[in-house]
């Protein structure tokens, strides 16, 4: 089955409200070499968040036979059941006592961090569509400002605003606020601020804020996943100065940061891009980012050939970077193409091994498309808001403006590679395996028009339960069966949390899936709509418990992950054909809200999945 990305947009009314995806744009903005001056300085709760609880085995147990119970029918069911029972009374009782015990004695990290790390990390599947995502940019709201030329040189400033912002700890903290009226206030700062870092995190729970983990931000900038044999490794190396700009293939780098950490002028950045984007050369016949698209072992062989072959330096440039700049030559035509370029391209024009890659079209239309061994949405999802907010609200240049006059010859470093004969095989191997992995996916988008999110709020419904619960329908309705579904959720709550897996398809959602596919006759309206109400009450308790470290997805990969470290006998809960179906999520879904957002999305996780993005909207239009 050819597999299949559904873009699913809410048409979008009002911005949406704060949540721990989606943070208000900050106040507070400083001009020149700084977003903003928060006087709570950036890591201030870090030392005093809480610690990611491992759930009671017994607990994750009877979750994990929640969830499969809409899978199986009665006979695997009661199969599962049984290797749930010997688990939890047998090995998986040993297991849990030894990652209880491992992590009180670590407890600067969590649990799940070295194993979820080590699980991206020792993937050799090619990171193209299978792990890195996109989020596309909102126009500048001043259309003039859309042309490539400025909105590059005013998305580069804005980032670099950002790098010295986060730096200098003078970026606001990331902070989840249910009552902003008390916690988000100068009030509520300026004592925040004389409570010792040890216990920062109590003083804002008393005013219901919630501090989030920023552990993953240093890695935004000057950072690269290398290939390596087995496991790749995360490099990261905050001295470069000098930015990566990809265009037609071809690789050049100009320090942005000068020998005093300064901004360069973001008139003499505007004159270098501008020297880029007038290079006449051709395509690189053999076009070296292709092989960022390949099989981590085969990259990590080529690379090394590349490395030994008089490239060192070069790929020192690349990998060292603050980020990497892809300028493409074309304009998107919708969102169809927008979501396709944004998430794989054509292959010549991104190095996807960056932490991430800044991509702007011919008509301005801008996205980030980064890499997931580092880190999550959080982090990159405020850094694109922040730059969204600076670069439309405090523009670098103008459309009007003049580029500096300087030798951007001198300053621009076009570089170079020698390819040898293995090389060139390599790279002309990745461009046929991309291409051909490429033309497996699907890309639909749907707007839906009608109801809207404050229409569900009235209605007493999760936005989130009633999207979830259209795409059970939806599946049930095309294939006549429910299946392994997953929705992720931040537990950035938490030192060092990563994420957890919601799994939005249960008993509710069959039920009245169902009713509405099958036999919507036989129920009235209010029959349907209290199922309904169920599925939200339920979806609301499983996002609630994902979000507080209480799912059983984590737990179960951390007790697997153990007995591997250990040398055991993989147990045989996770040798159940049900773990196994449970695990090739066909629905992968996640729901993003930000108000700098257009559109975002992933690709499925099986070939015969479908990767859904959801945007939930304000009122109907």
């Amino acid at each position: 089955m050819v597999a299949r990305l559904l873009l699913r947009a809410w048409l979008r009314g009002p911005a949406v409200g704060p949540g721990p995806l989606c943070r208000p744009l900050s106040a507070g903005s400083g001009s020149g070499e700084y977003l903003q001056r928060s006087i709570v300085p950036t890591m201030h709760y870090q030392d005093s968040l809480p610690r990611l609880p491992i759930p009671k085995l017994e607990d994750t147990i009877k979750r994990y036979l929640r969830a499969q119970k809409p899978l199986l029918d009665d006979g695997q069911f009661r199969k599962t059941e049984q290797f749930c029972k010997s688990f939890e009374n047998g090995i998986g009782k040993q297991l849990h006592e030894q990652l209880v015990a491992q992590d009180k004695q670590n407890k600067h990290t969590s649990y799940i961090s070295g194993p979820w790390f080590d699980m991206y990390l020792c993937a050799r599947d090619s990171i193209v569509l299978n792990f890195n995502p996109f989020m596309a940019f909102n126009p500048d709201p001043k259309s003039e400002y859309n042309d490539q030329l400025t909105r590059a040189t005013n998305m580069t400033v804005s980032a670099i605003r950002f790098l010295k912002t986060l730096r200098a700890g003078l970026l606001e903290p990331e902070v989840f606020h249910l009552n902003p009226a008390k916690s988000d206030t100068d009030t509520f700062k300026r004592l925040i601020r004389f409570v010792p870092s040890s216990l920062s995190w109590y003083g804002a729970y008393l005013v219901n804020a919630y501090p989030l983990d920023m552990s993953q931000y240093f890695r935004l900038f000057n950072s690269t996943r290398l290939p390596k044999p087995i496991q790749d490794e995360l490099f990261t190396n905050e001295k470069a100065r000098h930015l990566l700009v990809l265009r037609k293939g071809h690789f050049y780098v100009f320090d942005v940061l000068d020998q005093d950490g300064n901004i360069v002028g973001a008139s003499e950045i505007q004159a270098h891009l501008k020297y880029i984007l007038s290079d006449s050369s051709p395509a690189p016949e053999f076009p070296l980012a292709y092989l960022t698209t390949e099989n981590r072992d085969v990259w990590a062989e080529l690379r090394r050939k590349l490395a030994s072959g008089g490239n060192e330096e070069a790929l020192r440039k690349v990998d060292s970077a603050v980020f990497c700049l892809c300028l493409d030559d074309f304009p998107i035509k919708d969102l169809i193409h927008l979501s396709h370029n944004m998430l794989h391209g054509d292959g010549t024009n991104r190095w996807f091994d960056k932490s991430f890659n800044l991509i702007i079209a011919k008509d301005g239309t801008a996205a980030i498309n980064f890499e997931h061994a580092w880190g999550d949405g959080v982090a990159v999802l405020r850094f694109l808001n922040e730059v969204f907010k600076d670069s439309t609200q405090a523009p670098a240049v103008t459309p009007q403006s003049q580029p500096a006059r300087t030798d951007s010859s001198v300053a621009v470093q076009k570089l170079n590679f020698k390819l040898n004969d293995a090389l060139k095989t390599g790279i002309s191997t990745a461009k046929e395996k991309f291409d051909a992995t490429v033309k497996t996916l699907t890309v639909d988008l749907i707007q839906f028009q009608r109801g809207g999110k404050e229409f569900l709020k009235k209605q007493k419904l999760s936005p989130d339960s009633v999207a979830q619960l259209a795409f059970q329908m939806a599946f049930l309705r095309q294939y006549g069966q429910t299946v392994a579904t997953y929705e992720s959720c931040s537990t950035a709550a938490f030192k060092h949390g990563r994420t957890e897996t919601i799994r939005p398809a249960s008993i509710f959602t069959k039920r009245c899936s169902q009713a509405f596919v099958r036999e919507p006759s036989k129920y009235s309206a209010g029959e349907l709509q209290q199922m309904m109400t169920k599925c939200s009450t339920y979806h609301g308790q499983l996002t609630k418990e994902a979000a507080m470290g209480q799912g059983f997805d984590r737990h179960l990969f951390a007790l697997r992950y153990l007995a591997a470290a250990k040398g055991i006998a993989l147990p045989e809960l996770y040798l159940d054909p049900a773990y196994g179906q449970i695990n090739h999520n066909i629905l992968s879904t996640s729901t993003l809200n930000s108000p700098a957002v257009n559109i975002g999305g992933f690709a499925p996780v099986v070939p015969d999945g479908f990767g859904i993005g959801c945007i939930p909207s304000g009122s109907p239009q």
